[in-house]
């Protein structure tokens, strides 16, 4: 886009009025928003309407946006975003190729445009800054290391790479020949691939704001050459995700970025620690102790749960617009690393990078003894103390204030919490340090724990909410591994790391509630005269959605998962189950532990009390929980297989008011059940070193036990129970359609029949609230309700 101002003897006419007629009261910034949200097709067509949407349409940042949310997979430059989004579109090439000077025109102003324009052009050679105030040490001892600097401050080491083949060969002219036909990842954020010699001729073509960038975490497994290329340094070598092997989390990424690429401000995944070192060109760096939003970033905090989410500009613009405004007591800790240079980034601080030139760095994330409770405490149910672990007493409100106050030890006297919620946008810089002589320490360090935010885990854990629990609450999506990757990590460190223990207990609490569940399990073999667990068995193991213990001869599973009532019906089912097999006499019988007892834990005038319960007959304590299940479902087992079934349809008709959403949900009610230990292994431990041919045996082996489980008779439904949960349910007819020919079927199955009028008690409630909605607002509904609404009318065949 080529936009010139000429002279002329008369004033020059304004053209936004006219070129955007009502759209001249929108700000240029949200007409740019809007006209991303715009298909290619649109915007070539929008470009005809006036001089001004000529130049709105045509700007290259626009293409550039518009092209990325197309593609997912690989991509090639083709010299302009626009051009490349054109081949996109399979148009001919004729008309992509076909380029004729750009329109000018006068009478055009927009700040917002420029400054765009400004940023996609401007060079940083002429960038002046001076060395920074991080720390610079050349041959740090690991005790200087872990004395001075891990888990406390960022520090800029020389020398680890010195003896690094990649020290020599990692720049473009050696990459290219060896690496130009490997497929490298863009990007953190996109689904972008490029060829390293596709990238490397983008870069030499681009001139963006924010240029894309390799970010790859399996580069490893792309070009495996390149790993040989370096070593971990010595100091940085503990990681406790090393146990999991090819099943820890993302890692280690090459990075590879153009004169203004880099990373805008953020704090690595997980509150892990890193270390970055850079091969090739300059990296400018910005850094912020945890808990410190830089100015311009924004915090947004979910009302419902607590969540945070971060708005930040680029690393271009911020450098550009930002930083020129703080204060120098406001600035951050920053530095311009240079090659051959390693840089730590401690665990929780924010950090913002810019490449200065074309670099070539290697970084990796890392957990070891000194941010291990902090990735524990990240991974815990709940969203208040991961929102406040990065950006401090910002992300709290009112409420959150209170589930603090409840978690606090007595000397609450001591908390001194300002007045500080959501709604408060000024960002709170924490000043340097100063000396016992009051002066400022020269390398600018900070102390974060001076004032009223404290980044030390005793702190953080306070706005822990308590009352969720890792097996029962939701998990958060971005947790770096899931809950049963945490068990079996936790387990495997427990295992492997005894003289770490002590650590390693301290955050399977703050991650799992292991104390709770070693208590609720010593209760539960002191009832019933078993050993209390070895030393090896304190945590749960990795398997399942309840807590399990595995022992030297026994097995305890602890019903946790759906809440009270849910939990009973499993331990129903489980029981019934047994029962079946002796029975029938099934071979199944011969491969499934022997079951020595069970029972429920409950929590009764504050203290714990343990009832026997073989899954037979209604227990007292399930009466007095008023958990009592659906009437005529049998006598022998009530909460077995046919009772879980309604239970289950019961819940699922109406989730919103689900059977453990009422009071009796608070109830602490915990059924369990013992078996005897079976011999082996667990196929998790062995699955990544069995030989195939075991596998395979293992498979067969399977295969004739689901076969024995599928031979099974089922637990009949009696026609009694039916039509209880019927007349209960309201289940006589569905949106007017009688039903009948279904119950007239005798050659279906009873349980078959409540599946049917289940979907018929969802299709009338869904079309029950359309056609309110259409009633009461007709006006606002979509094209798609009214065609959603009109497919699922009575005279429509839900079923066909």
């Amino acid at each position: 886009m080529e936009i010139l101002h000429q002279s002329h003897t008369f004033p020059i006419r304004d053209r936004r009025a006219d070129s955007l007629g009502d759209f001249k009261y929108i700000p240029d910034e949200i007409i740019c928003t809007i006209l991303d949200c715009l298909t290619p097709l649109d915007l070539a067509r929008l470009a005809c309407v006036s001089s001004f949407m000529y130049i709105f349409c045509n700007e290259e940042p626009l293409w550039m946006s518009v092209c990325l949310k197309k593609v997912s997979g690989h991509i090639q430059y083709k010299g302009s975003w626009q051009k490349t989004t054109l081949h996109l579109e399979n148009l001919p090439n004729e008309y992509i190729e076909f380029c004729r000077k750009p329109l000018q025109f006068d009478g055009f102003s927009s700040p917002f445009l420029y400054r765009r324009l400004y940023r996609c052009h401007t060079t940083l050679d002429g960038f002046s800054f001076d060395d920074g105030n991080v720390e610079r040490k050349n041959d740090i001892s690991a005790e200087q290391f872990h004395r001075e600097y891990d888990g406390i401050k960022p520090v800029l080491l020389n020398g680890l790479a010195d003896t690094w083949p990649a020290r020599k060969t990692w720049t473009i002219d050696h990459l290219v020949p060896k690496y130009g036909d490997t497929t490298f990842k863009i990007s953190s954020s996109l689904k972008v691939l490029m060829t390293f010699k596709d990238y490397v001729s983008y870069m030499k073509q681009q001139h963006d704001e924010d240029p894309l960038y390799i970010f790859d975490d399996k580069f490893g497994e792309s070009a495996p050459g390149l790993l040989k290329d370096y070593t971990v340094p010595q100091i940085f070598q503990e990681d406790f995700f090393d146990v999991l092997d090819k099943n820890r989390p993302s890692f280690r990424w090459l990075v590879i970025g153009p004169a203004r690429s880099g990373a805008s401000w953020h704090v690595d995944p997980g509150l892990t620690s890193a270390w970055n070192t850079l091969l090739c060109g300059r990296k400018r760096w910005a850094l912020y102790p945890p808990g410190t939003v830089p100015l311009g970033v924004t915090v947004h905090v979910d009302d419902d749960d607590g969540d945070i989410s971060v708005d930040s500009p680029s690393s271009l613009q911020w450098w550009l617009d930002f930083y020129p405004l703080l204060a120098d007591e406001n600035k951050p800790i920053e530095c311009t690393q240079l090659p051959g240079e390693t840089i730590f980034v401690p665990s929780g601080w924010w950090h913002c990078v810019l490449n200065l030139e074309t670099t070539i760095a290697v970084t990796q994330n890392f957990v070891n003894s000194r941010n291990f409770e902090f990735v524990c405490l990240d991974m815990a149910p709940g969203y208040c103390h991961r929102g406040v672990c990065r950006a401090g007493l910002l992300a709290l409100d009112e409420d959150s204030l209170e589930i603090v106050e409840k978690n606090m030890p007595c000397e609450k006297e001591n908390f001194r919490c300002i007045d500080l919620t959501m709604k408060e946008t000024k960002a709170r810089i924490l000043r340097p340090q100063q000396n016992e002589n009051g002066k400022e320490n020269a390398n600018g360090s900070y102390n974060v724990w001076e004032h009223d935010f404290s980044y030390d885990i005793n702190y953080l854990a306070m706005f822990r909410n308590r009352e969720l629990d890792h097996f029962t609450s939701p998990w958060c999506p971005d947790n770096s591994l899931r809950q049963r990757g945490l068990r079996e990590w936790l387990s495997r460190l427990w295992v492997g790391n005894p003289g770490k223990r002590e650590m390693i207990w301290k955050g399977a609490c703050l991650a799992l509630n292991a104390d709770k569940w070693l208590d609720c399990l010593g209760k539960i073999c002191f009832f019933h005269s078993l050993p209390f667990p070895s030393e090896n068995a304190k945590l749960p193991v990795g398997m399942g959605s309840n807590p399990v213990y595995v022992m030297d001869e026994y097995v305890v599973k602890i019903f946790a998962e759906g809440g009270p009532q849910s939990s009973i019906f499993d331990l129903g089912t489980e029981l019934e189950f047994y029962s079946t097999l002796s029975e029938v006499n099934s071979p199944l019988k011969n491969h499934i532990p022997n079951v020595l007892a069970s029972g429920i834990l409950h929590l009764e005038n504050g203290s714990y009390n343990i009832d026997s319960w073989d899954g037979k007959k209604v227990p007292d304590v399930i009466r007095k929980c008023n958990l009592i299940p659906e009437k005529g479902t049998g006598d022998v087992f009530p909460f077995g297989v046919q009772s879980k079934i309604m239970f289950t349809y019961r819940k699922d008709l109406s989730p919103e008011n689900g059977p453990d959403d009422s009071d009796e949900s608070t109830i602490v009610l915990l059924p369990y059940l013992i078996t005897k230990r079976c011999k082996g292994k667990i196929f998790t431990e062995l699955r990544d070193v069995l030989p195939w041919e075991d596998v395979l045996n293992l498979a067969s082996f399977l295969g004739e036990q689901l076969r024995s489980l599928h031979m099974l008779p089922y637990p009949s439904f009696s026609n009694s129970a039916l039509s209880d949960f019927e007349q209960n349910r309201g289940f006589s007819s569905a949106n007017g359609m009688d039903m009948e020919f279904v119950s007239n079927e005798s050659d279906i199955p009873v349980e078959w029949k409540i599946f049917v009028r289940t979907l018929m008690e969802k299709k009338k409630n869904v079309s029950g609230r359309l056609s309110k909605r259409l009633l009461e607002n007709n006006t606002n509904c979509t094209a798609i309700d009214l065609c959603f609404f009109n497919a699922i009318q009575p005279n429509t065949c839900f079923l066909g």
